[in-house]
């Protein structure tokens, strides 16, 4: 029960997003609702396990932050370029790291994933570049199509193209995975 509403509270707050978004047409008026429903998931986050994880903690504050310019100046633009901004933040990140010889997906996924050592970078790399990617397309997307067809593609076109990119990684994982 706890996985499926740890899961609820990740992907609720979209849900309302895109609902509302589907019954009123205008990126604006789903605004509000996906604020709510975000901090409802942290709410609901902190009482099921007395903590919030970062990445739900940090989505809700970028939410909150772009949402209201989004509403305060009337102009979608402020929502969709989060999601750009996002995409860029966790690409700087990892090629911080690999810059200074820290791949931080070892320090993310270390305990769950045993990596050789040229592995974790080489794993970082192609997320950093993944992550641009997303960022460009969401520039391409929003900048030069409607806003329910970047609706669309925030919702469905980066998940999809998320989990086509974690299947393309199975096989490089398990050819660098140490062996115990």
């Amino acid at each position: 029960m706890r996985g499926s509403l740890k899961q609820l509270f990740e992907i609720g707050p979209l849900v309302v997003f895109f609902y509302y978004f589907i019954k009123t047409g205008e990126i604006q008026e789903a605004i509000l609702p996906l604020m709510i429903a975000a901090g409802i998931a942290i709410l609901g986050s902190y009482i099921l396990d007395r903590k919030v994880s970062p990445m739900l903690l940090f989505s809700t504050i970028l939410i909150f932050i772009f949402g209201t310019l989004t509403i305060y100046f009337n102009d979608p633009f402020f929502i969709k370029f989060k999601v750009t901004l996002v995409n860029l933040i966790f690409s700087t990140a990892l090629f911080a790291g690999l810059y200074y010889k820290k791949p931080l997906l070892k320090n993310l996924m270390g305990s769950s994933i045993n990596l050789t050592e040229y592995g974790w970078v080489q794993l970082s790399k192609r997320w950093a570049y993944f992550f641009l990617f997303l960022a460009l397309s969401n520039e391409i997307i929003y900048r030069n199509f409607s806003d329910a067809i970047w609706v669309n593609f925030k919702l469905f076109g980066i998940m999809g193209l998320t989990f086509i990119f974690i299947f393309s990684q199975i096989f490089f994982i398990q050819k660098n995975i140490i062996k115990d």
